[in-house]
């Protein structure tokens, strides 16, 4: 566990993306908060974690259910993933209690219903928005946008790899770990420009999914691998 990191607050958590990597982080040992603009949502979502959780024989997770803006303000660190249409609208009203933290934006510029297309937005992409919206106080780490939330809510590890972009090399290397808590590996992508690489990829690999029946993602090859 990444010892300055023990809270991890979840916006839009109640989704499939945002259960799965709650379910990721609980189990190794992470306290969650599920956050939701109607706390009906995230109270429904926290429980049927924590069952999920006892059924895979998990005991004693903490997880917890918040309105957004209380989430924010709560936990060390913050995962956004709200569909791109509310990303804004979200952020801005939560941008005090989001200062001096490292904000996670797993946030995908999907137009539909050309969803397989690849349409970036005009800011560069959803991770240079978030920083550029937020300001210096606010450490935006791009990442998870190529993992199938299909497979995050399974309980076995994952042959996926994470790109993780972001201005602050030290913020990037505390995303990384909560990627390896996660079950997968994460890779330095760079700074937060380079996410519209990943957020472009995720239409590709929607193109893919739909043409071969499948939940696919990204492997990077040559870090790691086996030498002959």
């Amino acid at each position: 566990m990444t010892e300055s990191i023990q809270t991890i607050a979840i916006l839009g958590g109640t989704g499939e993306l945002g259960t799965g990597l709650a379910r990721r982080w609980v189990q190794a040992g992470y306290a969650v908060i599920i956050g939701s603009r109607a706390i009906a949502r995230a109270e429904t979502a926290a429980k049927e974690l924590r069952s999920v959780m006892a059924a895979r024989g998990v005991r004693d997770v903490v997880v917890q259910a918040m309105e957004n803006s209380a989430a924010a303000a709560t936990a060390d660190l913050v995962v956004i993933t709200v569909p791109f249409g509310h990303q804004a609208s979200t952020l801005e009203q939560l941008r005090d209690g989001l200062a001096g933290k490292i904000l996670i934006d797993v946030t995908v510029p999907l137009v539909p219903p050309k969803v397989g297309t690849v349409q970036l937005p005009e800011g560069g992409s959803a991770g240079e928005i978030a920083q550029r919206l937020l300001g210096s106080e606010v450490r935006v780490v791009s990442a998870f946008q190529n993992v199938a939330a299909h497979h995050l809510q399974e309980g076995h590890e994952l042959d996926c790899d994470v790109l993780v972009a972001g201005n602050d090399k030290e913020a990037r290397e505390v995303v990384i770990d909560l990627v390896e808590a996660a079950g997968m590996r994460g890779f330095h992508a760079g700074p937060i420009a380079n996410a519209a690489a990943a957020e472009a990829l995720t239409s590709v690999l929607i193109t893919i999914n739909r043409r071969y029946k499948c939940h696919a993602g990204i492997r990077i090859t040559g870090p790691g691998d086996d030498q002959a």
